[in-house]
């Protein structure tokens, strides 16, 4: 059985900022499939969707020892993500969608831990996510897809109709200080994970950007401090890179906290550049040594 799964769409990417414009590969499962490629001691293996013109991100991560399956689609998701000063605010536009996930592209999945990467609220439904939970994982789920939808070029926000119904079978759910609000009509994160456990959820992380992260679990709060990066590059990417941090550690036994704090720092290495991480297990442990109190 492979310890962790990851299933969401590569993405072809525009990332535009006030100091460059570039065009690489991007979306949940691209970053981070190579974050936890450069983690040792775990059985990584990655479920995607694109088209066949864009198999040379696939042929890449295969030879850089990522494991992946691929189900073909006639386009591959395109995003254009701009961002401006403040790197934790973006906008996005879509320039092409892909097909979305079916039970059957799920079917063969055997992990302990499945982490479901959404872009786009129809990505995934709620038949996808019980029929994940009756393989006796640990169900992580990323709510930003489940949370916009496209209207023409434009990503727009929305609700997360079925929410009720599907977040009683997530065991880990990841949300920003955006999304908490969307999903609960709560601002304050200490509400907004009351609700959201109410629901079933029974972990919650709240990402706060450079204001750290809250993670919620058995009724007890763990408030875990951003790191500052040496250099702010690129934030795309920073909070699947989180999730790959956090969930290796998760599988490796370690506690709550320390899984936060592994977290934060190899996020924080995330953000000094464009692109995937590339660091080492070894970078990340230094950082949060370093900035220990």
């Amino acid at each position: 059985m492979t310890d962790i799964c990851c299933i969401g769409h590569i993405t072809h990417d525009r990332i535009v900022t006030p100091q460059f414009t570039t065009e690489l590969n991007g979306g949940t499962s691209f970053y981070f499939s190579y974050a936890i490629s450069r983690l040792p001691g775990v059985n990584y293996r990655l479920l995607t969707m694109l088209a066949a013109s864009d198999m040379k991100a696939v042929d890449d991560m295969r030879a850089a020892g990522i494991a992946v399956d691929v189900i073909r689609s006639e386009h591959t998701v395109f995003f254009e993500n701009k961002y401006g000063h403040n790197m934790n605010n973006r906008t996005q536009r879509v320039m092409a969608k892909s097909s979305p996930f079916t039970e059957r592209d799920v079917a063969g999945v055997s992990a302990r831990f499945v982490h479901l990467g959404s872009l786009l609220a129809d990505d995934f439904s709620t038949d996808i996510i019980k029929a994940l939970a009756k393989k006796d994982c640990v169900l992580s789920v990323d709510a930003q897809g489940f949370l916009r939808y496209v209207s023409g070029d434009k990503v727009l926000p929305c609700d997360w109709q079925d929410k009720r119904q599907a977040l009683r079978y997530v065991d880990i759910l990841k949300v920003n200080e955006f999304e908490i609000e969307s999903l609960t009509g709560y601002d304050d994160p200490d509400c907004a994970a009351r609700v959201l456990q109410g629901w079933g959820v029974r972990e919650v992380l709240i990402t706060l950007g450079s204001y750290g992260s809250k993670i919620y679990r058995d009724g007890k709060r763990y408030d875990i401090d951003a790191i500052a990066p040496a250099k702010l590059t690129d934030a795309t990417g920073c909070g699947d890179t989180y999730m790959a941090g956090y969930l290796y550690k998760r599988s490796l036994g370690a506690d709550i906290d320390e899984c936060g704090r592994f977290a934060a720092a190899i996020s924080s290495l995330k953000l000094c550049h464009s692109g995937p991480f590339h660091g080492s297990v070894n970078d990340v442990n230094n950082l949060i040594r370093n900035n220990t109190k």
